[in-house]
């Protein structure tokens, strides 16, 4: 398993931009699949994107199709998500998430798919 700890929430106008990192301490960073989750009080968690170990497979949720980008260093063993044209709707807690393989994106899309979660970071977007 890998630990992963996320940064770069905060507070920020509807429109605006933020650009999430998670970085991820533990072995084999580049033989994981990676994902972007997210929970509002007193709703589910839910998908935002996901990104295969090679990075050559993307997958988002359509909430946030256009505006969102899922991107990994495999150097730095960090994983990030560029969020632009912020909605309110988009504030909640946002969570990066890890699991060996698969092959593509698309099949890690639920939180049973991934293993090991970090700890959260709040993401505040105001009208």
């Amino acid at each position: 398993q890998v630990q992963l700890v996320e940064s770069g929430g905060g507070l920020v106008q509807a429109g605006g931009s933020l650009r999430l990192s998670c970085a991820a301490s533990g072995r084999a960073f580049s033989s994981y699949g990676l994902g972007w989750f997210r929970q509002a009080p007193g709703k589910e968690r839910e998908f935002v994107a996901a990104i295969s170990w090679s990075g050559g497979s993307t997958h988002y949720a359509d909430s946030v199709k256009g505006r969102f980008t899922i991107s990994r260093d495999n150097a730095k063993s960090t994983v990030y998500l560029q969020m632009s044209s912020l909605k309110p709707e988009d504030t909640a807690v946002y969570y990066c998430a890890a699991e060996r393989g698969p092959a593509t994106a698309q099949a890690l899309s639920v939180p049973g798919d991934f293993g090991s979660w970090g700890q959260g970071t709040q993401v505040t977007v105001s009208s």
